[in-house]
């Protein structure tokens, strides 16, 4: 419950754009659905992408770690025109309805070239992702075969905005590729010795960014090092 006594109910705000998504509210959202009923329960499930290789002269395969998913969201939506919940029928049935949510979670955007992106909030939850499944059971009918009630089973694929997933997962490793923005004081070995763990690789990321007196390095210049073993095969 709200804090004013009021249901606070499920909602679903669209986006054009992940960074849109990661900061904006109702007011700036392009579409936005409301639950006509909260849902009952949704599960969050968390997965970790591991490859397994089994050393030579070894007995068993061990399960070496390579990615962190993205979170998964499911839920199921209830769209009901009958009057029994809320006193209030419809004889135009929940088509409409539906397909206004069919519409937000998954259709193809004009404007941004894909579909919406989403971000539900709930009480505590704040998911922020694009819907990847959605299946529309119709379950009860006028006489003249308008639905008037339907379940959504929905599922949605978390995401972050990409400056944040950067800052997050504070890549450091000397296997990716860095840029660096030099500042007054830095040298040539000393970030080579920040970023490989060893000061010799300087004459090769000097010649891969085409430096011609690497003893002096202009502050604001951006500097490319490359993955480490690219930089051995260079020395």
């Amino acid at each position: 419950m709200a804090d004013n006594g009021k249901l606070e109910k499920m909602l679903i705000l669209a986006f054009e754009t992940s960074e849109e998504a990661e900061s904006g509210g109702k007011l700036e959202a392009k579409d936005s659905v409301e639950a006509f009923i909260n849902p009952e329960t949704y599960t969050l499930e968390y997965k970790v992408k591991t490859a397994e290789g089994q050393g030579q002269g070894t007995s068993g395969a061990q399960a070496k770690f390579e990615y962190t998913m993205p979170e998964e969201l499911t839920f199921e939506f209830l769209f009901d025109n009958t009057g029994i919940i809320d006193g209030k029928a419809n004889k135009d049935g929940v088509f409409e309805d539906v397909d206004h949510f069919r519409r937000v979670l998954t259709e193809y955007q004009g404007a941004s070239h894909e579909p919406f992106h989403l971000k539900l909030v709930w009480g505590n939850l704040i998911f922020k992702g694009r819907a990847i499944e959605l299946g529309i059971t119709y379950k009860l009918f006028n006489p003249d075969g308008q639905p008037i009630r339907a379940v959504a089973k929905a599922k949605f694929k978390g995401s972050i905005e990409e400056k944040k997933r950067a800052a997050k997962e504070d890549k450091t490793s000397p296997d990716l590729t860095h840029r660096y923005r030099v500042k007054a004081g830095d040298t040539l070995p000393l970030l080579c010795y920040r970023i490989y763990g060893d000061p010799q690789y300087y004459l090769a990321i000097a010649e891969a960014n085409g430096l011609g007196n690497f003893r002096s390095l202009e502050p604001g210049t951006t500097l490319m090092f490359p993955p480490v073993e690219r930089t051995k095969a260079s020395l």
